[in-house]
């Protein structure tokens, strides 16, 4: 006899069915969230037609008509907006790249100073993280420029360095290098030098792995870095010549300018981002097993090697993802410039630009596409590193 055939399940009614009901949800939400965005800007394009605003890039090739303090390449007041915008540009880029030097260089120095046997370095150290780290970036901002840079003397009375460098209200003034015929060749010795000595560790860290030994790769590299580019200078007859700084009048004339604005900027963005890195260095560091100095030391290593061989290559597994937040939120940050006058992107662009062409929507969408592609730019670069810098399994 064959087996009954056991009864089928119930159909699901479609309200009951979890999948279905979900997917309707989705559906409701995005279709809100279509609607949301197209009153927006139907409603805003009826404001502008009121208005009578004209939409379009095309205001980028009208002559801008203001001077900018600071700019990397040419520019006069004659020059269109679209070169306002590089301008700016350029300018966030410089002190967002030397902001993320200079506080990762004082940031790991004041995380390692942290851990220091030494009480008063110690102490020191955690004083600058606790001071710093809770005082308002703006704030800090208007101490170096009002309270430090704004309250040097005039130019007759400079702060003089040598005969050559100069500062004061104005800015601190620099000879400015002027390369000869040939000097092309110099930068092409210092990068054939920069691509030795990066071969040179390569070789040197496959060498170590084989046979255990290891080359004083560092003052190999920098002799390269330094000496190879100087030989080339020196074959080529120098040629360099300097303009230098003079006061002629009421001001100086010839060198080249740091603006007082540039550096109560840089100062404060590196002042006050070295101290969230010193506490991300202290972490990282502390993180790593104290069997791992014991075992260094067991080995006759030295306390400098032990950090900097041991330590510091682990611990940077550790510190390279809180880095990257602290890098992007100096690049950020640097948009706080406009409070001051520096001409970064927001005080150039997003300020002056849009106050005088009225082209609000083009010129804040094009200023956040900006800091979008830098962030994620910055993002990028540094998931590569952290995966370079990765434990391998074996």
């Amino acid at each position: 006899m064959s087996s009954p055939v056991p009864p089928s399940a119930p159909a699901v009614k479609f309200w009951r069915d979890p999948a279905k009901r979900a997917l309707v949800f989705q559906l409701v939400l995005l279709c809100a969230v279509a609607a949301f965005i197209t009153l927006i800007v139907n409603n805003t394009l009826d404001n502008l037609s009121t208005r009578g605003i004209t939409t379009g890039f095309d205001f980028l090739d009208d002559p801008a008509g203001f001077a900018i303090a600071q700019s990397l390449i040419p520019y006069t007041e004659s020059d269109t907006y679209g070169r306002t915008f590089v301008v700016g540009l350029l300018n966030t880029l410089l002190v967002s790249f030397l902001g993320i030097i200079g506080a990762t260089l004082l940031g790991f120095v004041i995380g390692v100073a942290r851990l220091s046997p030494n009480w008063l370095i110690a102490r020191l150290a955690s004083a600058y993280v606790e001071l710093f780290r809770n005082l308002p970036l703006l704030l800090q901002m208007f101490f170096w420029y009002f309270a430090v840079l704004r309250t040097l003397p005039g130019p007759r009375d400079s702060l003089g360095f040598g005969d050559s460098v100069f500062l004061n209200v104005r800015g601190l003034y620099l000879p400015e290098p002027l390369p000869g015929a040939g000097f092309h060749w110099v930068w092409l010795a210092l990068l054939l030098a920069v691509v030795l000595a990066v071969w040179l560790f390569h070789f040197n860290h496959k060498r170590q792995e084989a046979t255990g030994q290891r080359l004083p790769v560092w003052w190999i590299a920098t002799g390269l870095i330094l000496l190879l580019p100087s030989l080339t200078f020196v074959a080529l007859g120098s040629p360099l010549e300097w303009n230098y700084p003079a006061l002629r009048g009421f001001n100086f004339r010839g060198g080249m300018t740091v603006i007082p604005e540039f550096l109560a900027l840089w100062l404060s963005l590196t002042v006050y981002t070295a101290a969230f890195i010193a506490e991300i260095v202290r972490s990282g560091i502390q993180a790593i097993s104290h069997g791992q100095t014991e075992a260094a030391h067991a080995l006759g290593i030295k306390d400098s090697l032990t950090l900097r061989l041991v330590i510091i290559p682990q611990a940077m597994r550790v510190i390279i993802p809180p880095l990257t937040s602290q890098y992007l939120n100096l690049t950020k940050n640097s948009s706080l410039a406009t409070a001051i006058g520096y001409p970064d992107l927001v005080s150039v662009f997003a300020g002056t630009t849009l106050n005088q062409t009225g082209q609000a929507i083009e010129v804040i969408a094009i200023t956040m596409l900006v800091y979008l592609s830098i962030s994620l730019s910055v993002s990028f670069f540094m998931n590569w590193f952290n995966k370079r810098m990765a434990l391998v399994e074996r």
